[in-house]
């Protein structure tokens, strides 16, 4: 009793179902169930029949793929409160495009997708919160395309920072392991422990154990905001800049004449990324840093 207590209660807090009567949640109770996963074992493979989808309640979850390289290719961490499988609702053969597995002892709710597209039919004040988070995921999916298409290894551990900042102190949670991150963000774990050191040595973050604090939330969000438009760029040098001209003493050394300044008085945004920190010379092994 219990139990499926605490099942409706995850499903009436839920964003996809809040506000709905009390009947209407417990039809929906009958129409799903609750799982545990252990550490390491899949809630779904790449290929699947997708005929529900998973709301995870406690735990992680990891979501992945094999490339043609035979290599896994982190996708997504999910975290409680995550949505996964839900894109599929409508689709007329849905199989999942993604794998899944738990990245620690997780507990999730199975919903069978025709009980959500009745309940969807019958309860309309729901498609907002619906289309919200399709709109969110695929707007996620497309800044995630973008950074891995136009930007180098450097940017996008700088922009993973800046989303996972948490609160005023600019502190970001290392709750999966670093090769995990690297792998979402198409780099070698080597690469981005590189990176952090540099962004380190330059002051605008702090790595203790678990935890990364931005230590000038300032000057890593104009060092992202200068990669994402390669425009007009400020003429003084950020501290992210003066980190990679400082990594050797010698890398100055033959570099040839100073880069020449845009029209708007800074400095061109190619030829100074690529002798700063912004540069993919770190980044030996990136599927796609440069």
């Amino acid at each position: 009793m219990f139990r499926q207590s605490a099942h409706l209660l995850a499903l009436r807090r839920h964003p996809l179902f809040r506000g709905l009567p009390e009947s209407a949640t417990g039809a929906l109770g009958q129409a799903s169930c609750s799982r545990r996963l252990a550490a390491g074992t899949p809630l779904y493979h790449q290929g699947d029949p997708a005929g529900h989808f998973f709301i995870l309640v406690s735990g992680q979850l990891k979501l992945h793929r094999h490339g043609a390289d035979g290599q896994e290719h982190v996708q997504g961490i999910v975290r409680p409160g995550g949505v996964v499988g839900e894109t599929l609702l409508y689709h007329e053969h849905p199989q999942h495009l993604l794998s899944a597995s738990a990245l620690r002892d997780s507990l999730v709710i199975r919903v069978h997708n025709a009980s959500y597209r009745a309940l969807l039919a019958s309860h309309p004040q729901l498609y907002p919160a619906l289309l919200a988070r399709l709109s969110q995921r695929l707007n996620q999916r497309l800044e995630d395309i973008d950074n891995l298409a136009s930007s180098n290894a450097h940017h996008r551990v700088a922009r993973y920072l800046m989303r996972r900042q948490l609160g005023a102190g600019g502190v970001v949670e290392l709750d999966v392991p670093k090769r995990l991150i690297a792998s979402k963000l198409g780099i070698q774990p080597e690469t981005l422990s590189r990176i952090l050191h540099r962004l380190s040595e330059a002051g605008l973050i702090r790595v203790e154990k678990q935890q990364i604090e931005i230590l000038d939330t300032a000057a890593l969000a104009a060092f992202v905001h200068d990669a994402a438009n390669q425009g007009c760029t400020s003429p003084r040098r950020s501290a992210a800049s003066r980190a990679g001209s400082a990594e050797s003493p010698s890398a100055s050394k033959g570099r040839g004449p100073s880069p020449r300044r845009n029209g708007c008085g800074g400095v061109s945004s190619s030829r100074r990324v690529g002798g700063g920190i912004g540069t993919g010379s770190g980044s030996s092994g990136s599927r796609s840093s440069q």
